[in-house]
């Protein structure tokens, strides 16, 4: 499947939603409460517009402002300008958090199956909320901005969670933008994994966005994850390309 990666960014960055945003030109600057770094990083999708180590000044500034380090996210083939990684290294950034997208086709062999266990909605309801808290290994700040970003998926979005005896298990979420859709907040307990839970979940997530308009798909996987990359691989995602955030040591 052949993607624009810039184009898919785009995407993904208003699936995403920040709390705070700006911009420098086509840099986009998030803030949130500093813990999911896709929404607390600069993407630079555009030239900036003004030159490129007064914008990377900028960038840094607009983060001390909120209390926040400076991040840019680097993603394969939709840096602008291309030779921003030799700016940033030569003020000290360095590349760091690897990770993997993930695309494939929305009305995939999986898409749509039938799960009485899995329930839909449009919003993340209580039981949604509290099983991601749980699956926060204690963070609840970091559980918050997730939810918090969660909450503020453009419409139209879906969340899904699947129970088993009784107990939520399994969640995701999936963001529809024309005809992507993307794939976030994917969590299993601890105690129900490797039972092909998550798969379900997926196939329900797809089955919905199908049913929305999508044709294709859209998940973020970190590069050292090889079992969730193996997974998403066996059902028919494939690595489109890769981005790192640059930070400094």
């Amino acid at each position: 499947m052949t993607v624009d990666p810039r184009l898919l960014e785009i995407v993904a960055d208003r699936a995403w939603p920040a709390r705070q945003s700006g911009a420098l030109g086509g840099w986009r600057l998030n803030a949130s409460d500093g813990w999911s770094l896709r929404i607390n990083a600069c993407w630079p999708l555009g030239e900036p517009d003004r030159p490129i180590d007064e914008a990377i000044a900028a960038a840094e500034a607009f983060y001390a402002g909120r209390g926040l380090p400076a991040r840019f996210k680097l993603s394969d083939g939709a840096v602008v300008p291309a030779n921003l990684s030799e700016h940033l290294r030569a003020r000290g950034y360095r590349p760091t958090h690897g990770t993997v997208v993930m695309v494939g086709e929305a009305s995939g062999a999986i898409a749509g199956a039938t799960d009485a266990a899995v329930t839909l909605s449009d919003t993340p309801d209580p039981a949604f909320e509290a099983v991601l808290t749980a699956s926060a290994a204690g963070n609840a700040a970091d559980a918050r901005e997730r939810l918090d970003a969660l909450a503020r998926i453009p419409a139209p979005a879906r969340f899904a969670r699947l129970e088993v005896d009784g107990e939520v298990a399994c969640l995701g979420a999936t963001a529809v933008d024309g005809e992507w859709a993307g794939i976030f907040g994917m969590r299993t307990l601890p105690g129900h994994r490797r039972k092909g839970l998550a798969r379900r979940i997926l196939a329900a997530l797809l089955g919905e966005a199908q049913a929305l308009g999508a044709r294709r798909a859209y998940l973020q996987v970190e590069a050292d994850n090889a079992p969730a990359i193996g997974l998403y691989s066996g059902l028919g995602f494939v690595p489109a390309y890769g981005y790192r955030y640059w930070v400094v040591e």
